[in-house]
């Protein structure tokens, strides 16, 4: 047995993006929820949620990640 680090523990949210999470609606869904959790007001998340409507899945998946990447993995 080995004591570890705190920081070398996985953690976070995963989403696999080839389930039935990765569907576009579910992830725009996700994004409005991190938002208020994150203390964003209405016109920031509605930013965000319009820029992920106007782009085609992969411009959505990018604008995600980098919105809400420090805290979530998405997996192919």
């Amino acid at each position: 047995m080995a004591i570890k680090s705190k920081e070398e523990k996985p953690g976070g949210i995963e989403i696999d993006l080839t389930g039935p999470e990765g569907n576009a609606h579910v992830l725009l869904a996700y994004a409005a929820r991190w938002g208020q959790q994150l203390g964003y007001d209405n016109l920031k998340i509605e930013r965000i949620l319009e820029e992920m409507r106007l782009t085609d899945y992969e411009g959505l998946v990018f604008t995600l990640d980098r919105e809400f990447g420090t805290f979530v993995t998405l997996w192919r």
